[in-house]
């Protein structure tokens, strides 16, 4: 699955915009008083301004090889999530291993690196380094029901998880994280997981889906007049 877009809400727009083009060095290619669009490798991050914002959980996808050097970046510009003393997470399960930090709405960003994916870049880490949006935080009440009504839309399967308490849907290449938010917090600093509203442009078998996440609901958007 590959996420084309991901639209979420802000509370600090301004200060969202500063944070993502000049400390983390996005392409801001489109703004107006209320949006604003980054590129963030082939996907899409686009920011609205709102006040019914609640925070989200998302993470990028970066190269293979590349988690070292992008810690380095990353700690030149903001304060990494650590778990303990640990600023690296090893995601043995999933061959992986990620780095998080806060944007200033306090979305917990994840940079992550999945050494199934093959993919190593000789470069030096930079923003360019950055892949694509390869996940979304959906915390639920009832992850089955909620697994039912994506499925219905999208042929898509569990990446790994059940339906107690955590369960990644999709692939490598973009997951919808949905949580049990009744008994699960968001790693790896115990944050409460809201049930953030955003909409997302998907990819999926060649198929190109919009969706909207509103009250804990996944569902189609609406064709707009």
């Amino acid at each position: 699955m590959q996420i084309k877009e991901l639209k979420i809400y802000s509370q600090n727009f301004l200060e969202q915009i500063d944070f993502y083009s000049n400390q983390i060095g996005l392409d801001l290619i489109e703004t107006s008083e209320t949006e604003a669009r980054f590129m963030v490798g082939k996907s899409i991050l686009k920011i609205v301004k709102s006040e019914k914002f609640k925070p989200y959980h998302f993470a990028i996808n970066i190269p293979s090889n590349k988690e070292t050097e992008a810690l380095k970046w990353l700690k030149e510009r903001v304060t990494i999530l650590k778990q303990g003393k640990t600023e690296i997470q090893d995601f043995d399960f999933w061959n992986a291993k990620a780095i998080y930090f806060y944007d200033i709405d306090k979305n917990i960003v994840e940079f992550i690196a999945r050494k199934n994916m093959k993919i190593e870049n000789k470069e030096e880490f930079s923003v360019n380094s950055l892949l694509e949006i390869s996940e979304i935080g959906m915390p639920v009440s009832d992850i089955e029901t909620t697994f039912s009504r994506l499925e219905k839309i999208v042929n898509i399967e569990i990446f790994d998880g059940g339906f107690e308490r955590f369960c990644a849907i999709g692939d490598e290449n973009g997951l919808f994280i949905c949580i049990n938010k009744k008994i699960k917090d968001w790693f790896p600093t115990g944050d409460k997981a809201h049930s953030s509203e955003f909409e997302i442009k998907i990819n999926e078998n060649g198929c190109e889906y919009e969706l909207e996440f509103i009250n804990e609901e996944i569902k189609e958007v609406a064709n707009k007049v």
